[in-house]
């Protein structure tokens, strides 16, 4: 497995640790590591655990491909927004231990699993697009409405308001804030609990539930493209 994202499979809980430099940066190749690990993960029928380096999950998208042409923006969002759209559909839950912050793309991953655990800190969780003079994207704006608190949507992704972990929880990017210490073990045991239930049902039912959701994220990865060229 590349570098970018370690894998390591024990007891039935593949756990997919992001390393790309001090902020974690979202580029084409953590992508395409991110998916190989998650093929990886898929054959070996493992609950997936995703986390970060102390103190951060992510800082966003990589700034230099970012600012390297419309063209490889446009890209490397469409990747990002095809990542989320797959963590979704995933056919075994998805568990995000967030070390620390978690701030553009990194909070799209946190918006993208089925569970997600936090950390007590002086941390930053949220979507700052706005504040570094960017318009959100379709798939930003659709993925953020159907998974915060209606009372957060506004505030995050027009005003790129950013949040504490405990704010962050009652926003929705978050489902659980623990002691920093305790993070690997309340993923485990989050892993271990979801262990118990039935994939199959999982799978169906996350389907069922989430299809309206994947179906408008399918048509804004398009728009995205069309509004970003």
């Amino acid at each position: 497995m590349s570098e970018l994202i370690s894998y390591q499979l024990e007891d039935g809980i593949a756990t997919l640790t992001l390393s790309n430099g001090k902020v974690n940066a979202i580029s084409p190749d953590v992508i395409a590591a991110f998916n190989a690990a998650l093929d990886r993960a898929e054959q070996d029928r493992a609950i997936v655990i995703i986390t970060g380096q102390p103190g951060i999950l992510s800082g966003g998208y990589d700034l230099k491909v970012m600012t390297s042409g419309p063209q490889n923006a446009v890209a490397l969002v469409a990747a990002g927004s095809t990542l989320a759209r797959r963590m979704l559909a995933h056919p075994y839950p998805v568990i995000v231990a967030c070390p620390g912050h978690a701030v553009a793309k990194g909070a799209f991953i946190l918006l993208s699993a089925d569970y997600r655990i936090g950390v007590d800190g002086p941390f930053n969780i949220g979507l700052n697009e706005v504040q570094i003079g960017m318009t959100m994207h379709h798939v930003g704006i659709e993925l953020a409405r159907d998974r915060l608190r209606k009372s957060a949507f506004h505030r995050s992704v027009i005003n790129g308001e950013m949040f504490d972990p405990q704010g962050a929880l009652d926003a929705g990017f978050l489902d659980k804030v623990v002691p920093i210490e305790h993070l690997q073990e309340a993923a485990r045991a989050a892993a271990l609990q979801l262990k118990k239930i039935n994939m199959t049902a999982h799978r169906n039912t996350k389907l069922k539930v989430r299809k309206a959701l994947l179906e408008t994220l399918d048509a804004a990865i398009e728009l995205d493209k069309q509004h970003l060229a």
